[in-house]
């Protein structure tokens, strides 16, 4: 997913080569797990609170119709595996893909499994590769299903969003929520795993509202449950909705109530979380390519405004999908910028996303990294650790020594989880 607006950075060589200083790390990553994200820019109708790169035409100039998109992919795909080739890099195949939007299933099926087979044969798919992809529950059949599972999807991940309708229609949802039962039953009769993407704290919406759409969501027994609190972006329609007075403003302690009421509702209901706004059945059906993200692990990212990763160094793609296609046409990198993380930046990140899991931050690890050292980061001591346990924010048990984990580990208690900024903000150098 992107942003509307891209971050300047460095010009990318045409041809994408990597820079010399990700060359020499990249065999050191030989084990990280490398990820896949499809960018599939087209959606049906605009939300008001959306502002990822996405477009309601279904032509957006030369090789960037819906028909002629998956051929555009394709050769980015191509492209990708010459980059790779070129620079030496370890053979890793992708251990996770997911093709994300906008929204993936306007394509027909047909097209979506086109692109994935093509990765396949380009790259490989490690042994037992989770492969996902988001759906508009309206788009989302028993034949569609069908095709997606045959292809190699093992995973789809259907934008509920909400149960109550005047909550959709705030949202400028417009599919039918009684399709959303009817995706669930046709992604499983294909053998597909189902997460549900819900959305709480959107202007009007009470705390009956949010239990109805949770309570909902754990009837069709998903495997998963994203539960995302809304954030209002600037430029968005929504954003100037709230601007004008015609929506109320979003209320930190309403959505900080209804966090507290999804930790209720799904723990009861045999969920556990493993990441802030994640739950899942067991940690077989967390989401691995969310997973490394979190975990900073190397992904590529294809189609317009996609992000990638390789080694410390991130790159994203021309934004509109036009510009896009015409450097894939030219044979030139379809990459708009580039930035290669600096030893803070490093620090910080490490520190903001492993607090962000339930495995926690292992404190030794964290103050044994040499990019702390390069900053002269002061390290994590056992006071800080007891006076984060003395105010409720992190877990006693976990905080404790070790074999494992020799200066224990911060994770996240509910309190804390509420508060996570502000423990990183502690904790951080």
């Amino acid at each position: 997913m992107s942003p509307s607006a891209l971050p300047l950075g460095d010009p990318l060589p045409a041809d994408g080569s990597f820079p010399q200083e990700v060359l020499d790390a990249l065999p050191g990553r030989a084990q990280k797990p490398f990820g896949l994200y499809v960018h599939i820019p087209f959606c049906s109708v605009r939300c008001g609170y959306c502002d990822f790169n996405t477009y309601t035409s279904e032509d957006l100039g030369p090789g960037a119709s819906r028909q002629s998109y998956p051929d555009t992919l394709i050769g980015e795909l191509e492209f990708a595996r010459g980059v790779l080739d070129r620079s030496g890099a370890p053979e890793r195949p992708f251990s996770t893909v997911f093709f994300g939007g906008g929204t993936p299933t306007l394509l027909p099926a047909e097209d979506l499994s086109r692109i994935l087979i093509r990765a396949r044969e380009l790259f490989g798919f490690a042994e037992g590769a989770e492969i996902t992809t988001e759906a508009n529950p309206d788009t989302v059949t028993p034949e569609s299903a069908r095709v997606l599972a045959e292809a190699g999807f093992t995973r789809i991940s259907l934008g509920m969003q909400s149960a109550v309708p005047e909550v959709l229609a705030t949202l400028d949802r417009t599919h039918d929520r009684l399709n959303v039962p009817r995706a669930v039953e046709a992604a499983r009769a294909a053998g597909l795993e189902v997460s549900l993407d819900l959305i709480h704290g959107t202007p009007g919406e009470t705390l009956q509202d949010w239990r109805r759409s949770l309570e909902e969501a754990v009837a069709m027994a998903p495997d998963h449950i994203s539960a995302y609190s809304l954030i209002v972006e600037e430029g968005t329609a929504m954003a100037a909705q709230i601007r004008r007075g015609t929506l109320p403003d979003i209320d930190p302690d309403d959505q900080a109530d209804k966090y507290l009421l999804t930790e209720e509702l799904l723990s009861a209901a045999g969920y556990r979380w493993y990441e802030v706004s994640n739950y899942s059945t067991s940690e077989k059906t967390r989401s691995d390519h969310n997973l490394n993200y979190w975990l900073d692990s190397d992904w590529w990212g294809a189609g317009p405004g996609a992000h990638s990763h390789m080694a410390g160094m991130r790159w994203w793609n021309a934004k509109h999908p036009a510009a896009y296609a015409q450097r894939l046409h030219a044979g030139t990198t379809p990459g708009h910028g580039r930035e290669i993380l600096d030893a803070e930046a490093k620090v910080l990140e490490h520190l903001m996303l492993r607090l962000r899991i339930c495995e926690g931050l292992d404190v030794a690890a964290y103050n044994a990294m040499e990019e702390l050292q390069e900053i002269q980061g002061e390290p994590i001591t056992a006071g800080e650790l007891r006076r984060l346990v003395g105010d409720g924010l992190i877990e006693e048990v976990a905080a404790a020594p070790s074999a494992e984990h020799p200066g224990g580990r911060a994770v996240l208690t509910l309190k804390g989880r509420l508060l996570a900024d502000a423990v990183t903000r502690r904790l951080a150098p």
